[in-house]
């Protein structure tokens, strides 16, 4: 539940968007082979939960993110457990978007975004989660109404697949993605200043710093030591090139 209340996504046509594969490519420290890829395949609640593990393995690895207290604003205190349950509720209110590492060794031409016919289990392929998944992220309406058309978006990447470039990869996909799903723009409303590789993510992909919201939040040492400190946030802004109403 958002300060809004109950935030309705817009009107799209019904039915799963059209699974696409996007290259890896290299990093600084990670050099991948020249067809490594990722599936990324368009989830609701239910069509993960027909993937055994799926959404379990999610919600460990988003509750994990929330215990390292350094990227998300919700916390985990002393003595709680974040259940499975309120998990499905957060990450599961709209549409979301999970990776697959995809086998590679065909030699074939990986076109970023190109359509091709693959459920996420045919391409988990008996894998385990920790083996195959490389990432997710939702896409849900940023405000409700009459500001529908602007959404917000929330990413994972499970920290053993992290270092290989699939948070550019998600980033990427969620241009391509977002617009499909009815929405003219996004807006991130809290890229905590900490997170430099965020920050630089999404300015290199054409992203406005709209605002910047002081002490935004309360977050655990970068560094790892003891104790927490107030870090400021910057709004993030931009208006797809593709989008509904052009």
């Amino acid at each position: 539940m958002s300060a809004y209340g109950a935030i309705l996504t817009p009107n799209r046509t019904a039915g799963p968007l059209p699974t696409t594969r996007w290259r890896l490519q290299p990093t600084s420290k990670y050099t991948p082979a020249p067809d490594a890829h990722l599936t990324i395949h368009h989830l609701t609640l239910a069509t993960a939960r027909a993937v055994p593990g799926l959404v379990e393995y999610l919600h460990k690895v988003f509750a994990d993110e929330l215990e390292r207290g350094l990227t998300y604003p919700q916390e985990i205190r002393a003595g709680e457990e974040y259940a499975l349950e309120t998990f499905e509720a957060y990450y599961f209110a709209a549409d979301v978007l999970v990776a697959v590492i995809g086998e590679g060794g065909s030699g074939e031409e990986i076109v970023d975004g190109g359509e091709v016919e693959l459920g996420i289990g045919d391409a988990v392929k008996g894998r385990s989660m920790e083996e195959c998944i490389a990432g997710c992220y939702y896409v849900k309406p940023n405000y409700p109404g009459r500001s529908s058309h602007i959404c917000n978006a929330g990413f994972l990447v499970p920290p053993a697949q992290r270092g290989r470039g699939i948070g550019a990869v998600l980033a990427r996909s969620y241009l391509h993605y977002a617009p499909r799903l009815g929405f003219e723009a996004s807006v991130f409303n809290l890229v905590y200043k900490n997170n430099a590789a965020s920050v630089r993510l999404w300015e290199a992909l054409g992203f406005t710093k709209a605002g910047l919201i002081p002490r935004a939040g309360r977050l655990k040492k970068a560094d790892g030591s003891e104790g927490e400190e107030f870090v400021d946030a910057y709004v993030f802004y931009r208006k797809f090139d593709q989008c509904p109403s052009q």
